[in-house]
C-alpha cells in the first residue's frame, strides 16, 4: 500500500512514525501496551470505533485528549489496517512551510 506524500521518519526518542508534509500520520506508542500503534483519528468518530472494536482500538489517559486511538496490531488485520492509515491519511494535511505574508488592504483614498 503507497500513500501519497507519506514518509516514514523516526521520532526524537527513536520510535518509528509516519508522516505526511512533516505533520504526524501514525507511529508505534511507547507509552501505551505493546505493540501499539497510534494513529490520527477524528474525534467525532473515534467513541463509535471504541465501542464497536473495544478489542482492539483503546485510549489512555494520556491519548484521550488527542485526535488520536490506539490500535493493538495483534488483532488488525491487514484490511483493518489499511482503512485505518486511509483514514489517518485523509485527516492529516501537510505542514505549510514557512510563514505567509500578511495580506494587505488595500488603500483608500
Amino acid at each position: 500500500m503507497t500513500l501519497d506524500g507519506v514518509e516514514a521518519t523516526v521520532k526524537y526518542d527513536g520510535s518509528p512514525r509516519l508522516t505526511r508534509g512533516g505533520a504526524f500520520l501514525a507511529g508505534l506508542a511507547l507509552d501505551a501496551e505493546p505493540d501499539t500503534l497510534v494513529v490520527r483519528y477524528d474525534l467525532e468518530e473515534r467513541d463509535a470505533l471504541l465501542e464497536d472494536a473495544p478489542d482492539v482500538y483503546y485510549l489512555t489517559d494520556a491519548h484521550a485528549k488527542y485526535a488520536v486511538v490506539l490500535a493493538r496490531l495483534s488483532r488488525l488485520d491487514d484490511a483493518g489496517l489499511r482503512d485505518l492509515l486511509m483514514v489517518s491519511w485523509q485527516l492529516t494535511q501537510p505542514k505549510v512551510r514557512g510563514r505567509r505574508a500578511p495580506r494587505r488592504t488595500p488603500r483608500r483614498g
